[in-house]
């Protein structure tokens, strides 16, 4: 049966997903770059970017079960580059060059409408300009019963944890602070929600907390 999952999305010790002044340069905002040092380390990550190594500790759970057993991807738009507004051109393809690592249909969340966009490794992006309920129905048709992972930004996480459509939700803390920045439950009561702590662990670089409906 399918989950709709949160994975590995790391949140700073004061609970912030990302910091201010989100650019080209500095996507994920000024003073975000510890977030995903945790993540940066393991053997999973080193895969995804070609390299060989990596570390294989409790970290390295987390990232391997992140990516498995999925079927389809959605992204806010902010996750899928820094461009605003009406396209002005087909030319952004994403952060990740001309293999992403989704390997899957990837629907990304806008207000303007854009054509499919085909990349190596299997990865297909859609443009869905129908709201979260669209991208989440499509996601799951296209999944073929594997499992739709919601992927960020925080707003579009709690979009979907404020409609109950989340099955489980992993985020790693890690130990930087931001003071400043987007915040991931802000407005959510999430025990009012039906969501209660699954499992802890400590990390080398991160603490993992996983929720998931009661």
């Amino acid at each position: 049966m399918t989950k709709v999952r949160v994975n590995a999305y790391s949140i700073s010790a004061d609970g912030f997903g990302a910091g201010p002044e989100q650019s080209l340069d500095l996507p994920m905002g000024v003073g975000a770059e510890g977030l995903h040092r945790w993540l940066l380390d393991t053997k999973t990550f080193h895969a995804m970017t070609g390299k060989d190594g990596g570390s294989t500790g409790v970290d390295e759970t987390y990232a391997s079960r992140s990516m498995a057993g999925l079927g389809a991807w959605i992204l806010g738009r902010n996750m899928f580059g820094p461009v605003r507004g009406e396209w002005p051109d087909d030319s952004w393809k994403g952060w990740w060059g001309d293999t992403p690592p989704y390997h899957c249909p990837v629907f990304v969340l806008t207000h303007h409408a854009r054509e499919p966009l085909e990349m190596n490794g299997g990865t297909v992006f859609h443009f869905v300009t129908g709201g979260i309920d669209e991208a989440l129905a499509r996601a799951k048709e296209a999944a073929g019963g594997n499992d739709v992972r919601i992927g960020g930004g925080a707003s579009t996480i709690r979009q979907y944890l404020g409609a109950g459509a989340i099955d489980e939700l992993h985020i790693a803390v890690s130990p930087v602070l931001l003071g400043r920045g987007e915040t991931l439950f802000t407005g959510l009561d999430l025990p009012g929600l039906g969501y209660a702590v699954k499992e802890q662990a400590q990390g080398e670089h991160a603490m993992h907390i996983v929720l998931a409906r009661r």
